[in-house]
């Protein structure tokens, strides 16, 4: 489905991690209450790496024998945090049983924490650099998702939001950056091919929202690290951005930074993949051009509380955005 891996990335990309956190950090009541929920009590913890949530992310070991994947975050040390795992605590039950994601066991809301409890999957993350093989398999699970959830069922339909909706905070990076220079405000380190562009880039990106209208069901975070990898199936994990989307959206999302992780060219890998059949050309420009803003002007922010590295993965990841933006063809006057 995709040509093979190029050489690995020259310059090395910054882990996708957040400040994680051991299981003891959480309140007690609530360690209490999960066990309550399990039917067993908590024998031990092992802290799963990869990810950027600044929180704990946990494979428990239970009495009975079983293992449980446990995610949990309080509102320090980022209070947004919470309302992802809170989301994704709606979202999670609704998935259909054709999307290839962990089944949530029990969700508690208590004492400003969230916990959140799943199916343990004896899986690992991608290799990265890709290899060919593994990213083959993401390509088509993929494929599969955009088939099997286009159009979205109505249980998962009702609780996830459109995508004009979900995204209408981040794609409008370009925008922002307009605001910011005509305010006066220095735009040093700008990439030069996009700060002579700067009006057109935000110009383009303003019709995105038309550009991504669709009602397939979109992970809408689809990275590397929200992946697992068993012999025999590849699991799609953290989904609480999930929206209503054109069914490519993900693909983009995917292979956007592919390049930075010795992966294919996007160009040509997005227009084999049977997800992006029949999209139209001008349009996956313009949400490109909104995903490619969005990461270039969040890189450009101080580090959000507890997750260090975010900015410097976003700026690694604006780069190979960018790059892909100025080979698709553009309005004339860019």
């Amino acid at each position: 489905m995709a040509r093979p891996p190029t050489d690995p990335p020259q310059h090395p990309v910054p882990p996708a991690v957040g400040d994680r956190r051991p299981w003891t950090d959480v309140p007690t009541a609530l360690r209490d209450g999960l066990e309550q929920a399990l039917g067993a009590a908590v024998t031990g913890a092992v802290s799963c790496a990869g990810g950027f949530s600044p929180g704990v992310a946990a494979g428990l070991q239970l009495t009975d024998g079983r293992r449980v994947f446990v995610k949990a975050v309080g509102a320090e040390p980022n209070a947004y945090a919470p309302q992802l795992h809170r989301r994704e605590a709606r979202v999670a039950p609704a998935l259909p049983s054709c999307v290839p994601s962990p089944r949530l066991l029990t969700a508690l809301d208590d004492r400003g924490w969230v916990v959140l409890a799943f199916e343990w999957v004896d899986g690992t993350m991608p290799a990265q650099p890709w290899r060919a093989a593994e990213l083959d398999r993401v390509l088509h699970a993929v494929a599969h998702l955009a088939t099997a959830t286009t159009p979205a069922p109505p249980t998962v339909a009702a609780v996830v939001p459109v995508a004009a909706e979900s995204l209408a905070e981040e794609f409008r990076g370009w925008r922002n950056l307009t605001h910011q220079r005509n305010a006066g405000l220095p735009l040093d380190g700008l990439d030069p091919w996009a700060a002579a562009r700067l009006d057109a880039l935000a110009e383009l990106e303003s019709g995105w929202p038309d550009a991504v209208r669709g009602d397939a069901l979109a992970h809408c975070d689809l990275r590397a690290d929200n992946v697992l990898l068993t012999r025999e199936r590849v699991f799609l994990v953290d989904w609480a951005r999930a929206c209503l989307a054109a069914p490519w959206l993900d693909l983009l999302f995917l292979l956007a930074p592919a390049p930075l992780h010795g992966g294919p060219s996007p160009e040509s890998a997005f227009a084999a993949h049977p997800a992006a059949a029949g999209a139209d050309p001008a349009e996956v420009t313009v949400v490109l051009t909104a995903l490619t803003g969005m990461l270039v002007d969040r890189s450009r922010r101080p580090p959000p509380p507890g997750i260090p590295t975010l900015r410097r993965f976003q700026a690694a990841q604006a780069r190979a955005a960018l790059a892909w933006l100025r080979h698709r063809r553009l309005p004339r006057h860019m």
